[in-house]
């Protein structure tokens, strides 16, 4: 019997500010690979993003975010041929309907209102074979009568609520983590802006997360793990207290996160993650579509917010670690049905592979 060798094409949002689409990719990607050994899989992402150099797998560059570059996404995939193409918050609907064209099952994964709207668009939602929400349906919410009546009127399935997509911390590597930078589970704040792209009036938000880390530690006596993020393009030093690192991998981070006291996150994917983890944060907006995402976090005692400067950063840390707070957001977190979302996706992923190969 000959084995299957099904081509898989990624196309998350690739831009110089935020990383999370291209890791939710990444992700999903080695999965398949885990799960489909000889796959071929393929990424298109933008030549100007740190982590174009160091995708671990085949990736076609182009001069600017693939949404904008129709023609070239599309003449690849002439060329690639791919059974399926997964586009993470990209694609413009003529790059869907070439993917679906060459007969492709498509994928879109939305990460917000607007996001999921467009997606539910009805001559895009005729060209998408599964539409994935990456958010919890409590931020979220419930799409509205008349989006569900057209997707009825064309026989499209509403989309999939699968929630934050992320690897479930590894022991193993816990513990190598703790012993390399010298921690004890419980007893350090792990920080993290995301990316380190992002910038206010000031400059970059996450020296705001570095300064706020040395008040922090002076406060509490807890050791702070300064996560700055790939694309973060200045140097950094070393501060009594903090250590101060460049870039952790996605398992790297998500176990340090499951073991600290508390994180500090930006509103980005990592935030839900933890609240998946049922870890107590404090974060921070450090892009404007983070902030309703942060209310409706907030209002459900999920986390609680600073805004993005050092000071108030540092006090709503030390609040939350010596206050009350801390147990009353860790009853809450309990209580909360948000899960990891990528076993309900790479089922999907399943259901599509035997609708097109008629096997698993």
């Amino acid at each position: 019997m000959t084995l299957i060798s099904p081509k898989f094409l990624f196309v998350p949002v690739s831009s110089a500010a935020g990383v999370g689409e291209y890791m939710r990719s990444l992700i999903i990607a080695r999965e398949v690979e885990r799960r489909w050994p000889n796959a071929t899989i393929q990424f298109i992402l933008n030549r100007h993003v740190p982590y174009a150099a160091t995708c671990p797998y085949p990736a076609e560059l182009l001069d600017d975010t693939p949404t904008k570059n129709v023609k070239a996404v599309n003449d690849f995939m002439s060329c690639f041929l791919p059974d399926f193409v997964i586009f993470d918050a990209s694609g413009r609907r003529a790059q869907l309907s070439h993917a679906k064209k060459l007969g492709a099952k498509v994928i879109f994964i939305s990460q917000h209102k607007r996001k999921r709207s467009r997606g539910m668009k009805v001559l895009r939602a005729l060209v998408t074979d599964s539409h994935w929400v990456v958010q919890p349906e409590f931020v979220i919410g419930a799409i509205s009568w008349l989006d569900r009546f057209k997707l009825r009127l064309i026989n499209k399935p509403e989309p999939l609520v699968i929630g934050p997509v992320f690897v479930n911390p590894d022991e193993s590597t816990q513990v190598d983590l703790l012993k390399r930078y010298d921690l004890c589970a419980g007893e350090y704040v792990l920080l993290n802006a995301g990316s380190g792209g992002h910038m206010n009036a000031q400059g970059y938000i996450v020296e705001e997360f570095a300064k706020a880390a040395v008040n922090i530690h002076k406060a509490t006596g807890l050791h702070c793990i300064m996560v700055y993020g790939p694309n973060y393009p200045k140097e950094f030093t070393q501060v009594s207290g903090v250590t101060a690192i460049k870039e952790l991998s996605h398992v790297e981070l998500v176990s340090l996160i499951d073991k600290a006291k508390i994180a500090v996150l930006s509103g980005g994917d990592t935030l839900l993650q933890a609240i998946a983890l049922k870890k107590p944060t404090l974060s921070v907006a450090v892009s404007k579509d983070q902030n309703y995402r942060l209310k409706i976090c907030q209002n459900n005692d999920l986390t609680v917010c600073a805004a993005h400067n050092a000071e108030s950063i540092a006090l709503g840390a030390t609040k939350l670690i010596e206050g009350d707070s801390l147990q009353e957001l860790e009853a809450a977190l309990e209580l909360c049905n948000c899960v990891n979302g990528l076993n309900v996706g790479m089922k999907e992923i399943a259901t599509l592979y035997r609708s097109k190969f008629g096997c698993s």
